[in-house]
């Protein structure tokens, strides 16, 4: 088991727990986006529609506990705290130098 993040993760996880909206929306690319269990919000405007309402708005928190590479992907499982949802989550980050392309969430068994 790992707990090792690379840089663009690192920093994004630390945005998140600090609930920093424009860290977080910086830590995308122009055409990243984030795909919430099917739900995809692509593009700054979209992150932030959605984050409002269940990410930084919800004070979400991760609490890493495994961390995963292939390639370009970290895989992040985190014990996911907010007023939106709770538990154990996997997050999985794309990245292109420093910053992320895409965030897929899905449940962690």
């Amino acid at each position: 088991m790992s707990t090792e993040l690379n840089a663009p993760v690192d920093a994004f996880v630390a945005a998140v727990n600090n609930h920093d909206e424009a860290a977080v929306l910086d830590a995308f690319t122009a055409d990243g986006f984030v795909d919430d269990w099917g739900r995809i919000f692509t593009g700054r405007d979209a992150i932030k529609a959605w984050s409002d309402r269940e990410f930084i708005g919800a004070k979400g928190t991760m609490t890493v506990t495994d961390v995963r590479h292939d390639g370009d992907t970290v895989v992040v499982i985190a014990d996911w705290r907010s007023s939106w949802a709770n538990g154990l989550s996997s997050f999985a980050f794309r990245t292109a130098g420093d910053k992320l392309t895409a965030m897929i969430i899905r449940g962690a068994e």
